[in-house]
């Protein structure tokens, strides 16, 4: 099985789910004027889904990515308005993953 077409796209969904689970994790006990941590729920398991579909060179593997490039998209706005570090990486882990999910489903 070769997807090296997937690979940066696979990347950027591992590090910011990986970026948003601490999110979530950091931001458990705080009080929040928005929906973070409620977004980086939706973002792991957006990114699970996405990875999943390239490995398996799924033909909804794009139709996967349209999805978590925007659900990433939203994620990146809410956790990027807060200050705390973890956000702020979150944030833009989650640019980062939107940007590549976006080229894989062009």
């Amino acid at each position: 099985m070769n997807n090296s077409k997937f690979q940066s796209c696979i990347e950027a969904c591992q590090q910011c789910l990986i970026d948003c689970q601490s999110c979530l994790y950091q931001m458990a006990t705080k009080e929040s004027m928005n929906d973070c941590p409620r977004c980086c729920i939706e973002c792991v398991d957006s990114c699970q889904v996405a990875i999943k579909a390239m490995i398996n060179d799924s033909k909804w593997a794009k139709d996967y990515c349209k999805i978590c490039a925007e659900i990433c998209e939203w994620c990146a706005e809410q956790c990027g308005e807060h200050n705390h570090e973890h956000c702020k990486k979150c944030a833009e882990s989650c640019r980062k993953c939107a940007e590549e999910c976006r080229k894989m489903a062009a």
